[in-house]
């Protein structure tokens, strides 16, 4: 009787194992399908303008200087994997029609192009440009004359911040940071110089902050006994929001960092 019981419930939980096995064999390829269904570019139903392209595994969007992003798709999900991970309620979705609903609730509509090269405009980030900005200010102390430089140089490092498009889809956007050397003459005699990057800030400026910022500009604002003082700028890229770090230099090559109240 022991044994006709167990074996009841041995063959119950092949069973329950052999269905879950099924289902999610059948999910993986109802998944795949609908990444199959997504590959080419995607027009605004309204205005016929290109919204985005779907290669592989990564998205397109028509914005200029933005990034792909990958993706995944469950059910009638479409999650974003850039900077934020935003999630997308598919409405439908076939092989030349998708709806799916934004962040904020509104449906957008697309229908497929015929032609996946030449309808999409993608356009990769800017290179950064090669101009150098240079500054120079004039102070008295201590009846001696000191010339303050500062050369803002573009570097190479892309700092990427998350932004929407006018259809309210997530995009990450990309911005060059820059490197910002100073020096400090008293006539041809050289007093201080040093490079400063935003990572040197990074005891000063909220970490979270920094990461999506640049640090956008510098002046020499005097001399005292102290030493050279400089403030640096550091800002959210095309945003409002911006730190300022005041900068004690010493002719020893010592450098004080105070966040500005």
């Amino acid at each position: 009787m022991k044994y006709s019981v167990c074996m009841a419930i041995f063959s119950l939980l092949m069973l329950s194992c052999g269905g879950k096995d099924n289902g999610s064999q059948e999910a993986t390829e109802d998944n795949s399908q609908l990444v199959e269904d997504l590959q080419g570019v995607w027009l605004d139903d309204n205005t016929e303008m290109p919204i985005l392209k779907v290669k592989g595994d990564s998205i397109y969007l028509n914005s200029k200087g933005s990034v792909p992003f990958s993706f995944s798709v469950s059910g009638d999900t479409l999650v974003s994997h850039g900077v934020d991970r935003t999630v997308y309620r598919i409405k439908r979705l076939s092989a030349n029609t998708f709806q799916f609903y934004t962040v904020a609730g509104d449906l957008v509509t697309l229908h497929k192009s015929d032609n996946d090269a030449l309808e999409f405009s993608f356009q990769e980030a800017p290179k950064p440009s090669d101009e150098v900005i240079k500054k120079d200010s004039v102070f008295l102390w201590g009846g001696k004359r000191y010339r303050g430089y500062v050369y803002i140089n573009p570097s190479t490092r892309k700092v990427i911040r998350p932004g929407m498009t006018e259809e309210g889809l997530s995009v990450d956007n990309v911005y060059y940071d820059n490197v910002i050397h100073i020096c400090v003459y008293q006539g041809r005699q050289k007093l201080f110089s040093k490079d400063i990057s935003k990572d040197l800030l990074a005891n000063t400026v909220p970490v979270d902050f920094l990461n999506s910022a640049i640090l956008s500009d510098m002046d020499f604002v005097g001399v005292d006994d102290k030493g050279y003082h400089y403030r640096a700028t550091v800002c959210i890229p095309d945003g409002m929001s911006c730190y300022y770090v005041d900068l004690t230099a010493t002719s020893g090559g010592d450098v004080a960092y105070k966040l500005r109240q």
